[in-house]
Protein backbone atom coordinates (compact mmCIF):
# COMPACT_ATOMS: atom_id res chain seq x y z
CA UNK A 1 0.00 0.00 0.00
CA UNK A 2 2.33 2.65 0.76
CA UNK A 3 4.44 1.82 -2.47
CA UNK A 4 1.55 2.51 -4.13
CA UNK A 5 0.94 5.66 -2.32
CA UNK A 6 4.21 6.74 -3.49
CA UNK A 7 3.91 5.40 -7.17
CA UNK A 8 0.28 8.00 -6.96
CA UNK A 9 2.35 11.06 -5.60
CA UNK A 10 5.29 10.58 -7.95
CA UNK A 11 2.69 10.28 -10.88
CA UNK A 12 1.46 13.55 -10.01
CA UNK A 13 3.98 15.58 -9.62
CA UNK A 14 5.37 14.59 -12.70
CA UNK A 15 1.80 15.15 -14.48
CA UNK A 16 1.54 19.24 -12.83
CA UNK A 17 5.53 19.19 -14.18
CA UNK A 18 4.45 18.43 -17.33
CA UNK A 19 1.68 21.19 -17.07
CA UNK A 20 -1.26 18.67 -17.14
CA UNK A 21 -4.66 20.25 -15.82
CA UNK A 22 -5.84 18.77 -12.49
CA UNK A 23 -9.15 17.84 -13.96
CA UNK A 24 -7.51 15.66 -16.59
CA UNK A 25 -4.98 14.28 -14.04
CA UNK A 26 -8.08 13.30 -11.33
CA UNK A 27 -10.14 12.12 -14.06
CA UNK A 28 -7.28 9.72 -15.79
CA UNK A 29 -6.31 8.37 -12.32
CA UNK A 30 -10.17 7.67 -11.86
CA UNK A 31 -10.37 5.51 -15.15
CA UNK A 32 -6.99 3.71 -13.72
CA UNK A 33 -9.03 2.94 -10.60
CA UNK A 34 -7.83 5.02 -7.90
CA UNK A 35 -10.42 5.96 -5.18
CA UNK A 36 -11.81 9.76 -5.08
CA UNK A 37 -10.14 10.32 -1.89
CA UNK A 38 -6.79 8.65 -2.88
CA UNK A 39 -6.70 11.04 -5.80
CA UNK A 40 -8.02 14.05 -4.22
CA UNK A 41 -5.05 13.19 -0.92
CA UNK A 42 -2.76 13.01 -3.53
CA UNK A 43 -3.51 16.35 -5.42
CA UNK A 44 -4.22 18.55 -2.61
CA UNK A 45 -0.47 17.57 -1.30
CA UNK A 46 0.06 20.47 -3.96
CA UNK A 47 -0.70 24.04 -4.13
CA UNK A 48 -2.69 25.36 -6.96
CA UNK A 49 -0.10 28.14 -7.08
CA UNK A 50 1.44 29.95 -10.34
CA UNK A 51 4.87 28.34 -10.45
CA UNK A 52 7.11 26.20 -12.93
CA UNK A 53 7.06 23.26 -10.46
CA UNK A 54 4.64 22.14 -7.83
CA UNK A 55 4.50 23.69 -4.47
CA UNK A 56 4.37 21.04 -2.01
CA UNK A 57 1.59 22.39 1.45
CA UNK A 58 2.74 21.64 4.63
CA UNK A 59 1.74 17.87 5.40
CA UNK A 60 0.98 17.20 8.98
CA UNK A 61 2.57 15.65 11.32
CA UNK A 62 2.89 13.80 15.16
CA UNK A 63 4.25 15.08 17.76
CA UNK A 64 4.18 13.79 21.56
CA UNK A 65 2.82 17.29 22.52
CA UNK A 66 -0.09 16.72 19.48
CA UNK A 67 -1.03 13.41 20.70
CA UNK A 68 -0.36 14.31 24.85
CA UNK A 69 -3.46 17.26 24.22
CA UNK A 70 -5.51 15.25 22.55
CA UNK A 71 -5.21 11.99 24.23
CA UNK A 72 -5.98 14.40 27.72
CA UNK A 73 -8.85 16.14 25.80
CA UNK A 74 -10.84 13.22 24.89
CA UNK A 75 -10.07 11.30 28.30
CA UNK A 76 -11.80 14.42 29.95
CA UNK A 77 -14.97 14.42 27.51
CA UNK A 78 -15.03 10.65 28.52
CA UNK A 79 -15.24 11.53 32.01
CA UNK A 80 -17.49 14.57 31.82
CA UNK A 81 -19.37 12.77 29.59
CA UNK A 82 -19.96 9.43 31.72
CA UNK A 83 -20.63 11.38 35.13
CA UNK A 84 -23.21 14.08 33.75
CA UNK A 85 -24.88 10.48 33.19
CA UNK A 86 -24.60 8.91 36.24
CA UNK A 87 -25.32 12.04 38.58
CA UNK A 88 -28.85 12.52 36.33
CA UNK A 89 -29.25 8.63 36.84
CA UNK A 90 -29.03 9.09 40.22
CA UNK A 91 -31.25 12.41 40.37
CA UNK A 92 -33.89 10.80 38.67
CA UNK A 93 -33.23 7.77 41.39
CA UNK A 94 -34.34 10.34 44.43
CA UNK A 95 -36.72 11.25 42.44
CA UNK A 96 -38.96 8.24 41.52
CA UNK A 97 -37.23 5.78 44.44
CA UNK A 98 -38.05 2.11 43.64
CA UNK A 99 -39.13 0.26 46.85
CA UNK A 100 -37.26 -3.00 45.52
CA UNK A 101 -33.32 -0.88 45.11
CA UNK A 102 -31.87 0.11 48.16
CA UNK A 103 -30.36 3.51 48.08
CA UNK A 104 -27.68 3.20 49.87
CA UNK A 105 -24.61 4.90 49.00
CA UNK A 106 -26.65 7.05 47.04
CA UNK A 107 -25.10 10.65 48.26
CA UNK A 108 -21.88 9.22 48.07
CA UNK A 109 -22.32 8.66 44.27
CA UNK A 110 -23.69 11.98 43.42
CA UNK A 111 -20.94 13.65 45.21
CA UNK A 112 -18.32 11.56 43.32
CA UNK A 113 -20.32 12.52 40.13
CA UNK A 114 -20.16 15.96 41.36
CA UNK A 115 -16.30 16.30 41.87
CA UNK A 116 -15.36 14.33 38.72
CA UNK A 117 -17.42 17.00 36.50
CA UNK A 118 -15.98 19.82 38.37
CA UNK A 119 -12.22 18.66 37.55
CA UNK A 120 -12.91 17.06 34.64
CA UNK A 121 -15.42 19.31 32.26
CA UNK A 122 -13.16 22.36 32.96
CA UNK A 123 -10.14 20.81 31.42
CA UNK A 124 -12.09 19.71 28.87
CA UNK A 125 -13.27 23.26 27.48
CA UNK A 126 -9.44 24.57 28.54
CA UNK A 127 -8.13 21.81 26.02
CA UNK A 128 -11.06 22.60 23.64
CA UNK A 129 -10.50 26.36 23.45
CA UNK A 130 -6.43 26.27 23.26
CA UNK A 131 -6.58 23.37 20.65
CA UNK A 132 -9.46 25.55 18.84
CA UNK A 133 -7.22 28.68 18.44
CA UNK A 134 -3.95 26.25 17.05
CA UNK A 135 -6.43 24.75 14.33
CA UNK A 136 -7.59 28.40 13.81
CA UNK A 137 -3.89 29.52 13.15
CA UNK A 138 -2.86 26.24 11.42
CA UNK A 139 -5.89 24.69 9.84
CA UNK A 140 -3.47 21.78 8.53
CA UNK A 141 -3.31 20.26 11.77
CA UNK A 142 -7.31 19.36 11.32
CA UNK A 143 -5.71 16.61 9.41
CA UNK A 144 -3.75 14.87 12.51
CA UNK A 145 -4.01 11.19 12.46
CA UNK A 146 -4.35 11.05 16.11
CA UNK A 147 -7.30 13.75 15.79
CA UNK A 148 -8.94 11.98 14.01
CA UNK A 149 -8.48 8.02 15.37
CA UNK A 150 -9.95 9.90 18.52
CA UNK A 151 -12.83 11.07 17.02
CA UNK A 152 -13.54 8.27 15.22
CA UNK A 153 -13.61 6.15 18.17
CA UNK A 154 -15.67 8.70 19.78
CA UNK A 155 -18.32 8.31 17.11
CA UNK A 156 -18.39 4.27 17.48
CA UNK A 157 -18.65 5.00 21.40
CA UNK A 158 -21.33 7.61 21.17
CA UNK A 159 -22.79 5.30 18.01
CA UNK A 160 -22.60 1.54 19.90
CA UNK A 161 -24.68 3.90 22.89
CA UNK A 162 -27.63 5.06 20.99
CA UNK A 163 -27.62 1.84 19.43
CA UNK A 164 -28.04 0.36 22.74
CA UNK A 165 -29.78 2.41 24.17
CA UNK A 166 -32.87 2.73 21.06
CA UNK A 167 -32.68 -1.31 21.64
CA UNK A 168 -33.33 -1.14 25.15
CA UNK A 169 -36.50 1.41 25.02
CA UNK A 170 -37.90 -1.08 22.22
CA UNK A 171 -37.14 -4.27 24.38
CA UNK A 172 -39.37 -2.30 27.19
CA UNK A 173 -42.25 -0.75 25.13
CA UNK A 174 -42.34 -4.21 23.66
CA UNK A 175 -42.55 -5.87 27.45
CA UNK A 176 -45.10 -3.15 28.40
CA UNK A 177 -42.56 -2.36 31.13
CA UNK A 178 -41.64 1.20 30.82
CA UNK A 179 -42.09 3.61 33.97
CA UNK A 180 -41.18 7.18 34.06
CA UNK A 181 -37.79 6.58 35.76
CA UNK A 182 -36.27 4.20 33.36
CA UNK A 183 -37.67 6.80 30.17
CA UNK A 184 -35.76 9.67 31.91
CA UNK A 185 -32.93 7.60 31.86
CA UNK A 186 -33.11 6.45 28.27
CA UNK A 187 -33.57 9.92 27.33
CA UNK A 188 -30.62 11.11 29.73
CA UNK A 189 -28.21 8.58 27.78
CA UNK A 190 -29.74 9.39 24.26
CA UNK A 191 -29.15 13.03 24.73
CA UNK A 192 -25.76 13.02 25.85
CA UNK A 193 -24.59 10.19 23.59
CA UNK A 194 -26.62 12.09 20.33
CA UNK A 195 -24.75 15.80 21.62
CA UNK A 196 -21.28 14.09 21.57
CA UNK A 197 -21.87 11.96 17.99
CA UNK A 198 -23.74 15.02 16.32
CA UNK A 199 -21.03 17.80 17.19
CA UNK A 200 -18.16 15.68 16.58
CA UNK A 201 -19.90 14.78 13.28
CA UNK A 202 -19.91 17.92 11.89
CA UNK A 203 -16.55 18.97 13.50
CA UNK A 204 -15.14 15.86 10.95
CA UNK A 205 -17.29 17.40 8.28
CA UNK A 206 -15.42 20.71 8.40
CA UNK A 207 -12.26 18.82 8.66
CA UNK A 208 -13.29 17.52 5.23
CA UNK A 209 -14.15 20.93 3.89
CA UNK A 210 -11.13 22.67 4.96
CA UNK A 211 -8.23 19.39 3.45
Amino acid sequence: MAGGTQELESFVREALVRGCPRQDVARVLADAGWTAEQIRGALSAYAEVAFPVPVPRPRPYLSAREAFLYLVLFTTLYLSAYHLGNLLFELVNRAFPDPAVSDYGLAQRIRWSVASIVIAFPVFLLLSAKIGRELAHEPVKRLSAVRRWLTYLTLFVAAIVLIVDLTTLVDRVLGGELTVRFVLKVLIAGAIAGTVFGYYLRDLRRDERTA
